[in-house]
């Protein structure tokens, strides 16, 4: 039988504030920067796999490290870890990667011991116009090397009702700007299959299509926020290589599936920070960022 989802659609005002109370909560982890990850995710990219140690890490890549490890045993149905601990338990049943902020301050290193301390800085309820109440977690993030801090990140986790029938799909967004690059993403399950594995993610939505059909609802594998957001970098470094980031925010607006090919984009704009968006196959934008170079 396939794991029902609870279908909570509001959360009472008490909820709410129990859920506030984890503003402020932190949490310390250690990790060192391994060389296999690195070479496994270049050879998933088609990439050259002959980093070495001492290299410098590339760009988002350190969500490869900080990985969650939490027990099968505590491994709820939709593959995530239980809610509560560092998270607040959230009872809506659907979690997403709503989007992220990023300011680099040097660069990581392959070989590196690194410290992430993490805090919880907001918890807000919003009320969906049609689809039940939404709730939004951010968490910052302050990766360290020996050297200092390395990077500052603010992820945002987005807390979603189970869809009814009578929900009316968000209006689609077109991007008309026309790319100075742009690029064709065909999605498959072993690209899916492969970043789950690297980033040690069991959400079920990325490669169990009975599940993601079935219970959440979706027409296929929903491909990784964070591994789209990557591939909009990995095309800037193509056509800008010799430059290195400084700030880097992304939002995810609409979900894309391994069924259809979509595209990354790029454009440079006149104050010289850089656009990018992902079009899925129908020409409706499913993730849009902005990119500042470091000088």
């Amino acid at each position: 039988m396939m794991p029902n989802l609870p279908a909570t659609q509001e959360i009472s005002a008490e909820e709410i504030a129990h859920l506030k109370t984890w503003i402020g909560k932190t949490e310390t982890t250690q990790d060192v920067v391994t060389l296999f990850p690195v070479q496994a995710l270049a050879s998933t990219f088609n990439q050259s796999t002959s980093y070495q140690m001492g290299d410098v890490l590339p760009e988002l890549w350190h969500w490869l490290y900080f990985l969650p490890n939490a027990p099968l045993s505590e491994v709820g149905p939709d593959g995530h870890p239980k809610r509560g601990g560092f998270l607040p338990p959230v009872p809506l049943p659907r979690r997403m990667w709503a989007g992220s902020r990023l300011t680099w301050h040097h660069t990581l290193k392959i070989g590196d011991p690194i410290t992430r301390h993490s805090t919880i800085t907001s918890v807000t309820h919003k009320a969906g116009r049609s689809s039940g109440d939404l709730i939004f977690v951010t968490v910052k993030h302050e990766i360290s090397n020996l050297e200092g801090l390395a990077i500052s990140e603010e992820h945002d986790i987005v807390y979603r009702p189970v869809p009814k029938e009578t929900d009316q799909l968000a209006a689609p967004v077109v991007i008309e700007e026309t790319p100075d690059w742009k690029k064709e993403i065909i999605p498959n399950e072993v690209l899916l299959f492969r970043y789950s594995a690297l980033t040690f993610n069991g959400h079920r939505i990325h490669y169990d299509r009975k599940y993601v059909n079935e219970v959440e609802i979706y027409p296929g594998l929903i491909v990784h926020g964070p591994m789209i957001a990557t591939l909009l970098v990995e095309l800037l470094h193509e056509k800008l290589p010799n430059r290195r980031l400084k700030h880097y925010e992304f939002k995810a607006i609409r979900p894309l599936f391994d069924i259809h090919h979509f595209e990354v984009n790029g454009k440079v704009q006149d104050d010289g920070k850089i656009s990018l968006w992902t079009k899925n196959y129908e020409g409706y934008a499913s993730m849009k960022a902005s990119a500042t170079l470091a000088d």
